[in-house]
């Protein structure tokens, strides 16, 4: 989940909100000051229950944040590499640029976050009880929350509670939800295989994603239109996620060994810095059908030029347009021919890039792209090769 937009950077690691968030954040918002705030606090203005709907609904994320910083600070500490924190309109998600090796280290890693919610909880409800609120904190999941003495209570009362709620609904053991990724770190500290226990836990979180769209559409049937579809909602993001989950493992392993010296094009197409756009155009892309060429001096990469770079030369300057001159020159994503697939997957993936250069002490000696990965995929799992253990 990329950010759409970055509002800062805590620890060395920047956090962003996806555009999601801002539907989350009107919906949570509206939703609190009509349906919460408004009938538990009697006898207050309108602009109150907006002011207090907007209140919780920011707090609410900060307290999602405070979850996945949790999450962030341990794996860090692991010597795990966390790019960003990413709020979306299910909650938030750390990014990872590699997933933990060991099992131990993704068990402290998934466990801390809800850990978190639920200190953060209850230190919340042992604020409210110094107010005065006496109230069942679970009281909130039936819509039966009783009248509570004040606006300052009530704003307690929810984010206690909700904290509360987000720790337990997080312990749930469905991949990938934080208890889903203690059980697999269980299991796989038992079996020593990654790929068997990411595919239990995530089975197991296809049938919890299964049973929450069940029961959001008996909700929805029942008369809580809003309610229930958002529990069928969040149910069909469970089960999905839990598929992409088991997927991407599965593919990892399939990479897990396969150099990129194996894979890469040995004899790309490369130009001059003088090159002009238009032979770029027809000698390179029409050609070799290709996305993008590096442009380089004896072997020393100096840009590349791809088809968006071309796309913002008007067509009757291309003659006489340099590649230097529209050339990307920084930052020059590469890999070596001794990494593995995993690694240039990786970096394809994080920097949405269609192919990387491959460097060899500093010399442009190939280039890998997403289809001959895709196409090294296809070909192994037709002929059903295993993948190769690291070693051999």
């Amino acid at each position: 989940m990329r950010s759409s937009f970055k509002i800062g950077r805590i620890a060395g690691i920047d956090i962003g909100i996806h555009y999601t968030w801002i539907l989350a954040f009107v919906l949570i918002a509206w939703s609190l000051a009509e349906g919460f705030f408004r009938p538990n606090v009697p006898g207050q203005t309108t602009a109150l229950y907006w002011i207090l709907g907007v209140l919780a609904s920011l707090l609410l994320f900060v307290s999602v944040l405070l979850h996945e910083l949790a999450h962030s600070l341990v794996a860090k500490s692991r010597g795990l590499n966390v790019s960003s924190i990413s709020l979306f309109i299910f909650g938030g998600v750390s990014n990872l640029q590699e997933e933990p090796q060991k099992a131990n280290t993704e068990f402290f890693m998934a466990i801390v976050g809800p850990l978190t919610s639920l200190v953060l909880g209850g230190v919340l409800w042992g604020v409210g009880l110094g107010m005065g609120l006496r109230a069942n904190p679970f009281s909130i999941l039936t819509g039966n929350s009783p009248t509570l003495n004040g606006p300052g209570v009530a704003l307690i009362y929810y984010l206690s509670s909700i904290n509360l709620i987000l720790g337990i609904f997080n312990l749930i053991p469905g991949f990938p939800l934080d208890g889903g990724r203690v059980l697999r770190s269980i299991i796989w500290e038992a079996n020593k295989d990654l790929t068997k226990s990411t595919n239990i836990a995530a089975t197991v979180g296809r049938y919890f994603g299964w049973a929450f769209i069940a029961y959001g559409l008996y909700k929805l049937f029942g008369g809580n239109f809003l309610g229930g579809l958002w529990i069928a909602f969040i149910g069909w993001f469970l089960a999905n996620a839990a598929d992409t989950s088991r997927r991407e493992v599965t593919l990892r392993e399939h990479l897990s060994g396969v150099l990129v010296k194996e894979v890469m094009n040995t004899n790309p197409v490369i130009i001059k810095p003088g090159t002009s756009v238009e032979a770029v155009v027809h000698d390179a892309f029409l050609q070799c059908h290709c996305r993008a060429v590096p442009v380089s001096n004896n072997h020393q990469p100096i840009g590349i030029v791809t088809l968006d770079d071309v796309k913002k030369v008007h067509k009757d300057k291309w003659a006489y347009t340099p590649a230097e001159q529209i050339m990307t020159r920084e930052p020059l994503y590469s890999v070596s021919p001794e990494d593995d697939l995993n690694t240039a997957m990786r970096l394809l993936a994080q920097h949405n890039l269609n192919q990387l250069l491959v460097l060899k002490e500093g010399e442009l000696v190939g280039m890998v792209n997403r289809a001959d990965i895709i196409r090294h995929l296809e070909i192994s799992q037709e002929l059903g090769m295993k993948r190769k253990e690291k070693g051999q």
